[in-house]
């Protein structure tokens, strides 16, 4: 099974710029896209197979990946 990469960075190449300065300059962008990545592992190494989970728990961490990923790129929106 192929997975794909859901990165900030990746999903949002064109704001690649935007995205490195607000995790310089914005302590709560930088503690959300932080989350956002621990997420995005944990779903990694159970869609790869690593990890043992429930299909709800993983559904769960998906819909959290999710709200994330919305509220960053709400965040980014307003500064570009």
């Amino acid at each position: 099974m192929t997975m794909k990469d859901h990165t900030i960075i990746h999903d949002f190449p064109e704001m690649s710029e935007h995205i490195y300065k607000m995790k310089r300059t914005n302590s709560h962008f930088a503690s959300m896209s932080d989350k956002y990545d621990v997420l995005e592992h944990s779903i990694h190494l159970m869609e790869s197979g690593a990890e043992s989970f429930s299909d709800e728990y993983l559904e769960e961490l998906k819909k959290k990946r999710l709200k994330l990923k919305d509220e960053l790129f709400s965040m980014l929106k307003i500064m570009a």
